[in-house]
C-alpha cells in the first residue's frame, strides 16, 4: 500500500517493527547485565550501548575484553562481526543513496539487522516510495528498537548478577540471528556463504581469541561472492546458447 506523507512511513515503520521488541529487550538486558559482570558501571555499559549500538559487536568485544585479549584483537574480532553492516549498506544505497548526507550519516548509525530487513523487504515491495518516504520508513523500524536497546542495557546493567541463570537469556542472540537470518536465505549465494561460514567456524573454533569467527566470516563471504560470479556466468552463458 503506497505511502501518503513520509509521517504515515515513519509510523508504517514503527508498527513493522514492533515483534523486535520481544528480542530487542531481553538481548539489551543480557549485554547489560554482563557488562556488569565484567566491570562496567551503569554510565559505561549505556556508552558502550550508545557508540557502537551492534549487539553482536559488543557481546564479542565483552568477551574478548573479560579475556584480557589485546585492543587490536578487540577492534577486528568486533568489526568482523558486524561485516555484514558493510553489505547491508550497499544493498540499501539504490533506495537511500540520494538522501541529504545529515540523513545517510543518521541511517548508518541505525543499521541493524532488524532495521536492514524490515527496510530492504518494504523497499522492494513499494517502488514507487520517495526517497524521503523510504528515509522515514527506515527511522521508524528504530523508533521504539534503539530507545528500548539503549533502556534495556540500563536495567540489565542496574540488575547485574541477580538475574538467574533459569531465565535462558543467554539463547536470545542465537535465536535472534536464526529468525532474522534464516528467511533471508534465498539464494545458491546466500546459502553457500552461509554453510561454508558454519563449517569454517567450527574448524576454527580452537583459535585463540575468537579468531576463528574472523576466518569464517572471511571464508563465507569469498563464496557467497564465487558462488554469486559462478551463477551470473552461468546464467550469461545460458542466454548466449539461446
Amino acid at each position: 500500500m503506497p505511502f501518503t506523507t513520509t509521517k504515515s512511513a515513519f509510523w508504517a515503520g514503527f508498527r513493522d517493527s514492533a515483534p523486535f521488541i520481544l528480542v530487542a529487550g531481553p538481548f539489551g538486558m543480557l549485554f547489560g547485565v554482563l557488562a556488569a559482570e565484567a566491570g562496567l558501571n551503569v554510565l559505561e555499559a549505556l556508552a558502550f550501548s550508545m557508540a557502537v549500538f551492534a549487539g553482536a559487536s559488543q557481546f564479542t568485544a565483552l568477551q574478548l575484553m573479560q579475556e584480557q585479549a589485546p585492543t587490536i584483537i578487540v577492534l577486528i574480532s568486533a568489526l568482523a562481526v558486524n561485516l555484514r553492516m558493510a553489505m547491508y549498506s550497499a544493498s540499501l544505497t539504490p533506495y537511500l543513496g540520494a538522501a541529504p548526507l545529515w540523513q545517510r550519516a543518521f541511517a548508518a548509525y541505525l543499521v541493524v539487522d532488524q532495521s536492514y530487513t524490515l527496510s530492504i523487504v518494504k523497499f522492494e515491495a513499494e517502488p514507487k516510495m520517495t526517497v524521503p518516504q523510504r528515509m522515514a520508513y527506515f527511522a521508524g523500524t528504530n523508533g521504539i528498537i534503539a530507545p528500548l536497546w539503549m533502556t534495556a542495557t540500563v536495567i540489565g546493567a542496574l540488575v547485574g548478577a541477580q538475574v538467574p541463570d533459569s531465565w535462558g537469556l543467554d539463547f536470545v542472540l542465537p535465536l535472534a540471528f536464526l529468525a532474522m537470518i534464516g528467511p533471508m536465505l534465498r539464494t545458491p549465494a546466500h546459502l553457500a556463504a552461509c554453510f561454508t561460514a558454519i563449517v569454517t567456524a567450527l574448524l576454527a573454533a580452537g583459535l585463540p581469541y575468537n579468531f576463528g569467527l574472523i576466518v569464517a566470516g572471511l571464508t563465507g563471504m569469498i563464496v557467497g561472492a564465487q558462488t554469486e560470479l559462478w551463477l551470473e556466468r552461468r546464467k550469461a552463458l545460458s542466454e548466449v546458447a539461446r
